[in-house]
């Protein structure tokens, strides 16, 4: 007799079908793993028939062969504990396997034959749900599984309770869907003294969805309007908020099996590796900017990344998705950010201030920001400086309009935008101004006859590239939105174009 039971592999967030085969068969004692496992899955071995010890129960003195189909995709991970302990319970009589043939399992046991959290249960508890099955998964997961909608899901706290639902001696009760507690308090623009300018391109950035770069001297608040763009931001709806939280459940960072429902921010050190910020290693895990999806993704001390790893930005700023190529793996995942970024005008950070600059200046800030290069400088909306704090300003009292405002005036045009682009088909779909392109660009945000003289002056003069010219677009439809103007007018070409970068000789030359 061959026990099966349906689990399940990974493939970025994508869920691969896997059949875990079990059979006990006469000959020498040996229990044996195959199906390409990696050494979590051959380990298994020893936590299930501790597990199964725990429970009074010893493994037949028999050869037991477990096997992972398809053969030929490699398994990872400690997920498929559970599968194989309940195809060994299938294969001793002890579980029914006509009961269990409609339900696919994934958990890890413990030696004393807990069930603890894994990996990847709501993208699991998807494909089950599309497939018209239920889903077997620890207690710790239940409340993402619960998630799935219309689907059974049964989350024991051990593999006992496991074994006496299906006895009829304990009923489990299905999870309650969980979601993940408010974060604490959201900073308020308020604190912020001055800075009227970076207040008004955090606005655009938090209503249209897009980039952002700041470039200012050391403790000029760079990193205090950026930490303070999450409370701008409207929170997720239910499909985004699904969306991003089976990618931190694949990651293993949905705390205590929660939905997010707050936009994720991520902050990576400038020691960030390539793989820790684009994805990949050993199993292609999602790096920073996917677990930043539609969330915000700042990256302070710009120019201290290195090189290689700012480059490999470029493509998932440009298509919204992070594909990450290896011998052994080959995944895409979603990564549609806002980058927000930070920087020095040079290393000492002081170069408009002749008694604080060192001797090198100008020519440190060229090598400086040269550390970035053009075509990334191309992918960011806008460019802002922030200039130091004078002491008058912080001896004001706070601003009157906090984030609170703003954030209303944010959400007022971020509907716009879902007004004007709901009836795109589904494989068109964007969510904001900052999505927008091509042709559909054309009809959403031509200007008036005196914006576009404008701007067509400006590409000439500023040699925008036809990237940045499309992002001017961009940024001024945003602004047209914030006016609720239903076109882009002089005025709105006029202030996006403000916010484009200058070529870098000319800015120091002329600075």
């Amino acid at each position: 007799m061959v026990a099966r039971v349906q689990t399940v592999a990974f493939s970025g967030i994508e869920v691969l079908p896997v059949d875990a085969e079990v059979t006990i068969n006469s000959g020498l004692p040996n229990f044996a793993v195959v199906g390409l496992p990696d050494k979590a899955v051959a380990e298994s071995r020893e936590r299930v028939r501790a597990a199964l010890h725990a429970l009074g129960l010893a493994l037949p003195p028999k050869r037991i062969t477990v096997n992972l189909a398809p053969a030929d995709l490699a398994k990872e991970g400690s997920h498929f504990d559970l599968p194989i302990a309940i195809g060994l319970l299938i294969a001793m009589d002890i579980l029914p396997a006509d009961e269990l043939a409609g339900y696919m399992a994934l958990g890890e046991l413990g030696l004393d034959g807990r069930l603890t959290a894994v990996a990847g249960v709501l993208p699991a508890a998807m494909a089950a749900a599309g497939r018209g099955q239920g889903l077997i998964c620890p207690a710790a997961s239940g409340g993402e599984a619960a998630w799935a909608g219309e689907i059974e899901v049964l989350a024991p706290p051990n593999l006992l309770a496991l074994v006496n639902h299906f006895k009829g001696l304990q009923v489990l009760s299905p999870p309650e869907p969980r979601l993940a507690e408010a974060s604490g308090e959201a900073l308020d623009l308020k604190d912020v003294k001055g800075q009227e300018t970076g207040k008004r391109a955090l606005e655009v950035t938090a209503a249209g969805g897009h980039n952002l770069l700041m470039i200012g001297p050391p403790g000029s608040g760079k990193s205090m309007l950026a930490a303070r763009l999450p409370g701008l931001l409207p929170p997720l709806d239910p499909a985004e908020a699904l969306e991003v939280s089976m990618i931190h459940s694949v990651a293993g960072l949905l705390e205590g099996g929660r939905l997010m429902r707050q936009r994720p921010f991520r902050d990576p050190h400038h020691s960030a590796s390539l793989p820790a910020l684009v994805g990949g290693g050993l199993r292609g895990r999602p790096g920073e900017v996917s677990l930043a999806h539609l969330g915000i993704l700042f990256l302070d001390e710009l120019p201290e990344f290195n090189r290689a790893t700012l480059e490999a930005l470029r493509q998932p700023l440009e298509t919204g998705r992070a594909t990450v190529a290896r011998a052994n793996a080959h995944v895409t995942y979603p990564a549609r950010v806002q980058l927000v970024a930070a920087m020095n005008p040079c290393r000492c950070g002081h170069l408009d201030d002749a008694a604080l600059a060192c001797g090198r200046a100008p020519r440190c800030a060229q090598d400086y920001q040269a550390r970035i290069s053009g075509p990334l400088f191309d992918r960011i909306d806008l460019h802002i400086e922030v200039p130091a704090v004078k002491a008058a300003d912080l001896a004001l009292p706070p601003p009157a309009e906090g984030s609170a405002e703003v954030a209303h005036r944010v959400a007022a045009a971020r509907r716009r935008q879902a007004a004007r682009y709901e009836a795109l088909p589904a494989e068109r779909r964007i969510r904001t101004n900052a999505e927008a392109d091509g042709q559909l660009l054309d009809e959403v945000a031509a200007p008036d006859a005196e914006g576009r003289r404008l701007l067509l002056a400006a590409a000439e003069r500023l040699k925008l590239s036809a990237r940045g010219y499309h992002r001017v677009l961009r940024v001024a439809r945003t602004l047209a939105d914030l006016d609720a103007s239903a076109g882009v007018r002089r005025p709105h070409i006029a202030e996006a174009l403000s916010y484009r970068r200058i070529a870098l000789g000319a800015a120091v030359a002329g600075g």
